[in-house]
């Protein structure tokens, strides 16, 4: 059940509360013949609820967060590195996706100003970054 939660979530002290809340709903709820797969659908319930309740910016955050120990040193990234995210948003990602990409980083537009001048809905700005950066990391990890 644990490692359901911490699938979904990637948050330790998060996903064992949830197991826990599950538990204790058990507890108090008096029922003794429950199975496994209805635990595993409540820690699952139970995750997916926690995650509506969280705003869209620490959705991202949890997602695509980097943990201190995950960055060797203090240098990064390098020149190599940076040199590598350029040339792959430049060559690798459509059009469309690299303008979004560009908006959102350099200009520091929002999703709603993005959305508003290509003419596509909010989801579809984020579904782009979603996929640039999903890119990214793949290039990333390739070279790393």
């Amino acid at each position: 059940m644990y490692r359901l939660a911490m699938l979904i979530l990637r948050n330790e002290s998060v996903a064992r509360d949830i197991v826990h809340d599950v538990f204790e709903a058990l507890l108090f709820s008096g029922k003794s013949d429950v199975t496994e797969a209805y635990l595993m659908t409540a820690v699952r319930n139970r995750c997916l609820k926690h995650i509506r309740s969280l705003s869209v910016q620490e959705r991202l955050k949890a997602a695509y967060s980097v943990a201190k120990s995950e960055i060797e040193d203090e240098g990064w990234p390098d020149d190599e590195t940076i040199a590598l995210i350029q040339s792959t948003v430049s060559n690798d990602l459509t059009e469309t996706c690299r303008r979004v990409i560009e908006m959102r980083f350099t200009e520091k537009k929002s999703y709603q100003e993005i959305a508003d001048m290509y003419g596509i809905s909010k989801v579809a700005v984020y579904k782009h970054i979603r996929h640039a950066i999903d890119v990214l990391r793949e290039k990333l990890s390739q070279n790393g």
